[in-house]
């Protein structure tokens, strides 16, 4: 994996947060944090830092994911980045919403432990980078 790829990772969960942002770095990727508290504050990060994706939690403690999703989709600066939802969100409804908004794909949190989420993540982003 190239060194210059960037994940912005937004995620409540100050034990997840932490663990993803270690082992998405032992893989070489940089890593950009946020615990989802403001909207704004996240879309200012994204522009700012450009990641090539963006792994986005539905249940923030201020903001909802589905708002962030939204801002994201309807700027024209960041709409292409690929978002993977992780969320604990395993309802048909949540999904169809998310898909529906533009997310890239839904991954749900009790699916995974972090190594496989992890190895799903890249597998996921070298087989989209084969199809381009």
């Amino acid at each position: 994996m190239d060194k210059n790829k960037k994940i912005f990772i937004i995620e409540n969960d100050a034990n997840l947060l932490y663990s993803m942002q270690a082992k998405f770095r032992v893989e070489n990727f940089e890593v950009i944090i946020d615990e989802g508290l403001d909207k704004i504050e996240i879309v200012e990060k994204i522009k700012i830092h450009r990641p090539d994706y963006i792994i986005l939690d539905i249940i923030l403690p201020k903001i909802n994911g589905f708002q962030v999703l939204a801002e994201i989709k309807a700027d024209p600066e960041i709409l292409k980045i690929l978002v993977f939802v992780f969320t604990n969100l395993s309802d048909d409804e949540s999904r169809q919403k998310a898909m529906a908004m533009g997310a890239d794909f839904y991954l749900i949190k009790t699916e995974f432990n972090l190594d496989e989420f992890v190895d799903k993540f890249q597998k996921i982003i070298t087989n989209k980078a084969k199809i381009n």
